[in-house]
């Protein structure tokens, strides 16, 4: 099935679906939901993961990876399940702009590293391991978790083109240049040295 077969609504349905899924700002809900007030006023100001650790709270850092992860595995699958791998490139499309852009919180969420790990999940389990083994190597050598989101996604986009998965490549090529958009201030402090380290609080 292709996109020329596919009803135009389904697609729509497919990216909206994606998007409201992934606009779902777990960091913040479950950081006010332990009473640690609102994690968007410490560190970063991002809602996703690495910014929750810096509260101390490493099971919760842990549960929002989790859950942003989901956010992006979860409507690809249900995508391609029923309408094909195309309406499940939308659906992950969609899921990752919803994390970094929500509705519900005037469009400024997170930078959508655990979103991306869980759009390449729901589409195969080898898109995702180049992803998580250079996040895992770079983030273990230099505990900067920006660095390693840049490299691994990086390199998932080179490696889909390698193994010849051209039209997944061009959504990751642009999932990637997005990851980097979002990074820009993350790229300038690494340059400048002032880039905090996992697990670092502030």
């Amino acid at each position: 099935m292709d996109f020329a077969e596919i009803p135009p609504f389904a697609l729509f349905l497919a990216l909206v679906t994606g998007y409201l899924s992934g606009s779902v700002p777990f960091g913040l809900l479950l950081t006010r939901m332990a009473g640690l007030g609102d994690v968007r006023s410490i560190g970063s100001g991002n809602i996703g993961a690495t910014n929750v650790l810096r509260t101390g709270r490493k099971g919760l850092a842990a549960l929002t990876l989790l859950l942003d992860a989901l956010k992006g595995t979860v409507p690809v699958l249900m995508a391609k399940q029923f309408l094909g791998m195309e309406a499940a490139m939308l659906a992950g499309l969609g899921a990752f702009l919803g994390h970094l852009y929500p509705v519900w919180l005037r469009f400024r969420g997170g930078k959508g590293v655990a979103t991306f790990a869980g759009i390449s999940l729901g589409f195969s389990w080898h898109v995702l391991l180049p992803f998580a083994v250079v996040w895992l190597a770079t983030a273990a050598v230099t505990r900067y978790s920006s660095l390693a989101a840049l490299i691994a996604s990086a390199v998932t986009t080179v490696s889909l083109f390698y193994v010849g998965e051209a039209a997944l490549g061009w959504l990751y090529v642009l999932l990637t240049a997005i990851v980097f958009w979002k990074h820009r201030q993350n790229i300038q402090r690494l340059m400048s040295g002032a880039e905090g380290k996992i697990g670092q609080k502030g």
